[in-house]
This record gives structure tokens, C-alpha cells and sequence, in this order.
């Protein structure tokens, strides 16, 4: 599969509008959906829809204290966690978004459900550069699950025809596209200690 060239400007990546709104309508209607981010395809859901998570958990087999990441195009899409940041925290997320990092970010006001963070106090959140990512979290009005599309232990998924293999009669919808440039996943980083996790 052909990837996104970075070098291209954002307005340029063509996005299938049809697979687009049949996940944006799959989302809203509770279900779970894939679609391509940075370097691999990803699982995702309302975040805010207990049974839209557990239904993706157990697509997965993933058990829910593990906790999952959410994907946004900018930190207002969490206008709750973003008002309880300091200065100075946000100056270090922006630093590093949009882009292929994810911050462990605290949750003080409780405002993101146990079902998101699992067993954590944090809250793992990335804002995305991919524009196909970046249209559905614009559309859909927030934030989005983020997990990547295989079962529990096994390889990613770097291809839309093994995704569809694996994943088409268990999913709502797939939202076609290419991957970015990534060829590996994300950082995942705590936003209290600066520690690099992953």
C-alpha cells in the first residue's frame, strides 16, 4: 500500500469522502470502525459510548484495565483535560504535536471514563498529523479511540486487504486511505515524570 509523502500539503491527501461518512454515521450509531493513521490501520469508537468500547475490546480481546489512547486533531477536542494543564504542560505537548507522541496526561476532574483509562490515573492521549485522522476527529465533533487494529499480542496491520481479511466482519465500517510515514508506532510518554514509556 502506497503511503502519505509527508512533503505533500495536508489539502492534498485525498480522502474517500464515501468510507468517510459511512464511518462517521458507524460511529455515531455506536459501532466500531478502522481506518489508517501514522504507520499502521487502527481500531476506533466513540470514547464516551461504554458499549461502543467494550463491543471494541472484545474485537480485540483486549481487557478494558489496560486502557486505550485517544486521537484528536488538537487538545480542545478534550476541553476538560486541557483546562486542568499548566502552562507549562502544554507548551510541552504542543512541542510535540500534531505528531506520532503519546502523552499520559492527568485527569484530576475524573472527566474521561474508567473504561478509557482502565486501571490508570492517566489518560493517553495523541493529536494526530495524519489528515484522515485528523478529518474524522474535525467531523465527528471530538475525540476518538485509537488502538491498533490486531488482536491482543499478534503483528499490526500495515495493509487494507489484511485488515478486511481479518477484521471486516467484525468491524461497522472501514474508512479507506493511505498509512502515513511512520514505520513505527507511536511514543507513549508521561507528562508528570517526562518519561519515555514506549
Amino acid at each position: 500500500m502506497q503511503r502519505v509523502d509527508s512533503s505533500r500539503k495536508p489539502g492534498d491527501y485525498l480522502i474517500d469522502e464515501p468510507s468517510l461518512i459511512a464511518g462517521l454515521n458507524a460511529v455515531a450509531a455506536g459501532g466500531v470502525i478502522a481506518y489508517p493513521t501514522e504507520a499502521v490501520w487502527g481500531l476506533g469508537c466513540d470514547p464516551f459510548s461504554e458499549a461502543a468500547v467494550l463491543k471494541l475490546l472484545q474485537i480485540k480481546n483486549r481487557p478494558v484495565e489496560k486502557g486505550l489512547i485517544l486521537v484528536a486533531a488538537s487538545l480542545d477536542q478534550l476541553p476538560a483535560l486541557a483546562s486542568s494543564l499548566t502552562a507549562t504542560q502544554r507548551r510541552t505537548l504542543e512541542e510535540t504535536w500534531p505528531g506520532p507522541v503519546t502523552w499520559l496526561i492527568p485527569d484530576p476532574e475524573g472527566s474521561i471514563p474508567n473504561w478509557i483509562k482502565g486501571e490508570h490515573e492517566s489518560v493517553a492521549v495523541r493529536v494526530s498529523a495524519h489528515p484522515l485522522v485528523r478529518e474524522l476527529c474535525n467531523r465527528h465533533g471530538g475525540a476518538l479511540v485509537s488502538t491498533s487494529a490486531n488482536d491482543a499480542g499478534e503483528p499490526e496491520i500495515r495493509s487494507q486487504s489484511r485488515l478486511t481479511e481479518e477484521f471486516g466482519g467484525r468491524i461497522d465500517a472501514v474508512i479507506a486511505g493511505e498509512l502515513g510515514d511512520s514505520t513505527e508506532t507511536s511514543q507513549i510518554r508521561d507528562l508528570i515524570s517526562g518519561n519515555r514509556l514506549r
